[in-house]
Parts: C-alpha cells; structure tokens; sequence
C-alpha cells in the first residue's frame, strides 16, 4: 500500500468500521445478571503507510448495576473488591459516555462509519458492552451489535496460542503476569498484539490496495 491519507487508508482497510479494542472484568459470566465492574478501550490507529497502531485509550472502574449478581469466585479471580471504600467508580451509563465519545471522536477522524469490537475472546465483551448499553438507555451505539475481531482466533492462526500471556510472548511483546485481569492492561496488551498481527499481514502482501 503506497502512501496516502490515513483517514482513507483507514476507512478502506476494514471496510468503514474503525476497530476498538475492549476488554471487561465482570462479576460472572452471564451479561444480563452480573455486574460490570471495569471496562477500558483503545482506539487503533492508522499512519501514512497503513500501518496501525494503540491510539486513544480511556478506562475506568464500574459501580455494579441495581441487583447485579457477583461471584465470589470471579472477583477473587480479577482482584477486585468492588466495594472497597476507596475504589472511585462510575455508573455504567456516565462510564459508557465517556467512552462512546472517545470512539465517535476517532471514527470522524478516520472517516469510518462504525466501530468494531476487537477483544481476547471478543464475544464476552461485547455481550457485557451490550448489556450495559440497553441498561443505560442509550440509543446512539457506535459498535456494531455482533460483528467483533478476536484476537484469540487470530493469535491462534498467527502464533499457534489462543490464550493472551502466551500469544504476546511469542509475539515479543511483555506480559506482566502480575497485572493480568486489569481491563486497562489487558486492554493495551491486546491492542498491540492486533496491531502486531495485521501489520505482519500486511507486511507479508496480505493486505493490497
């Protein structure tokens, strides 16, 4: 691909949709019962040379939803005390705001006319994402409802690993066990091994104008 505009680059590459990386740490697996606890996103970015990139990023903590259900076992597993006294949250429909304007922000730039969630295992994030919006009342979606990238598909194709420590090893990029289960950290991590995958791609002549 020569070199150009990146806002067309970008609104050509992935056919009008401007991917967002997402990642949710939650009270259980269900998307209509359990609480939403963290929730962060990153925008890909594009060069001159079609090249992407982690652009914007915005995360925050989630105050749980009237009634929401949460597993001991699940907040053990992420590290969270969601009602620790200190931990400063915000109700999902101020937090989805926050994001949705980052994302609207973005796709203007790139001349895209929708977002696509790009997650490790991305139907689980976009089920949550989902969920939270028709709670929240808000009509203006900018992600597509069921269309997403996952990157635990494409690591597996590309690196041979579906789980995300050991796809970013393969991949050089450092993965602090430590700090897994963060939204904000895995959300970085896998922004730049989807960025890693579709540059080798293109790279490789897979990707031609």
């Amino acid at each position: 691909m020569s070199q150009s505009d990146p806002k067309t680059l970008m609104s050509e590459r992935f056919r009008g949709y401007l991917p967002v990386v997402v990642d949710v740490e939650t009270g259980g697996f269900n998307a209509q019962t359990d609480a939403l606890l963290e929730i962060a996103a990153v925008t890909i970015g594009m060069d001159e040379q079609g090249f992407v990139f982690p652009e914007a990023s915005e995360s925050s903590h989630v105050v749980p939803f009237e009634g929401a259900n949460i597993e001991k076992s699940a907040i053990e597993f992420i590290g969270v005390d969601p009602f620790h006294p200190l931990r400063v949250a915000y109700p999902e429909s101020d937090v989805l705001g926050t994001v949705f304007k980052m994302v609207r922000k973005a796709m203007k730039r790139y001349g895209c006319t929708r977002a696509v969630l790009v997650g490790h295992n991305a139907s689980f994030d976009l089920g949550f994402l989902n969920a939270a919006v028709e709670r929240s009342g808000i009509k203006r979606n900018p992600f597509h409802p069921f269309s997403c990238f996952d990157t635990a598909t494409l690591s597996g194709l590309a690196y041979g690993q579906t789980v995300l420590s050991r796809a970013c090893d393969v991949a050089g990029i450092p993965f602090d066990k430590e700090e897994a289960h963060s939204a904000r950290y895995d959300t970085d991590r896998t922004a730049e091994l989807f960025c890693g995958i579709v540059n080798r791609w293109k790279e490789l002549g897979g990707w031609i104008d």
